[in-house]
């Protein structure tokens, strides 16, 4: 934040392109936002990449750029940049894990491939990867380190929350004729890739929705079983879980149908629940 209560840059691109977890980031003390607004507008940089380029090696080469910008944060030579700067700054401040920005960055790879993921499996890891590594690094921000529950919970939360994600994401990526929805899954439920592109719902796809969001069920409620054993300041860290249970009620109750208005807005009694769990350190 500025001296005027203005977002900085990095809260200002936060805000606008991640907008749920710029309000869990709102719970944070805040001597510790502006770190965590750094990450998440690096996370956004490096997520737009298959958005941004006509062509896979030119995402490569985008993500090169970014691996080896981070690269030169803990060599002290950041690049003038509007979220390498304050991403630098975060780093020395907190002495941030680099083994975690790689991760993230080697996750956004598998985007510049084309397919869908073959099974389950390999899409769990992709969520794994693309989503638990910021939440590991929103913990060394909070100061929590080396704890195991938090980082378990880290995984399962972020899993749990990237694969919620990509659910509500499936008519936005139907448009662009991709696909994250796994093949065996698509085989096993006759999910009609036809009928998805034409943006229309049917039983099959319904049937892969709910197995789907069955799996993120399970990952969210592992990292809430840690609670009692994760420390209360890592809680904002977490709040996607909250977030996430909501989203999920929200398809539930919509028989499970990606493209119900209902699935994409963030209703007042998720938005409530965030305030209380936020208040109260849970998650």
């Amino acid at each position: 934040m500025s001296s005027a209560g203005e977002l900085s840059y990095c809260g200002a691109q936060v805000r606008r392109f991640d907008r749920e977890r710029f309000l869990t980031l709102l719970y944070a003390p805040p001597a510790a936002r502006e770190a965590l607004f750094a990450l998440h507008a690096f996370n956004i940089e490096i997520a737009k990449t298959r958005e941004v380029v006509s062509e896979a090696i030119l995402g490569q080469m985008r993500l090169q750029w970014w691996r080896d910008s981070i690269g030169e944060l803990y060599d002290g030579m950041p690049k003038a940049h509007e979220v390498l700067k304050p991403l630098g700054e975060a780093v020395q401040r907190h002495g941030l894990s680099q083994t975690h920005f790689e991760r993230l960055l080697s996750a956004r790879e598998v985007d510049l491939e084309e397919g869908a993921p073959p099974d389950l499996a390999a899409l769990e890891l992709y969520c794994a990867g693309t989503a638990a590594p910021l939440i590991r690094l929103s913990l060394e921000v909070l100061d929590v380190r080396d704890e195991a529950a938090a980082n378990a919970a880290a995984e399962k939360v972020g899993t749990a929350w990237a694969l919620t994600g990509l659910i509500r994401a499936v008519p936005f990526h139907a448009r662009q004729r991709r696909v994250f929805l796994p093949t065996a899954l698509v085989e096993e439920v006759a999910a009609d890739m036809g009928e998805l592109f034409e943006l229309r719902p049917h039983a099959g796809l319904a049937r892969a929705v709910e197995r789907l969001s069955a799996a993120a069920r399970e990952h969210l409620q592992a990292g809430r079983d840690l609670q009692s054993r994760v420390p209360a300041k890592a809680a904002p860290a977490l709040l996607p879980a909250v977030l996430a249970q909501g989203h999920l009620k929200t398809l539930r109750r919509t028989g499970h149908d990606v493209f119900h208005p209902a699935v994409q807005r963030l209703g007042v009694r998720q938005q409530l629940s965030l305030m209380a769990k936020g208040l109260w350190g849970r998650y």
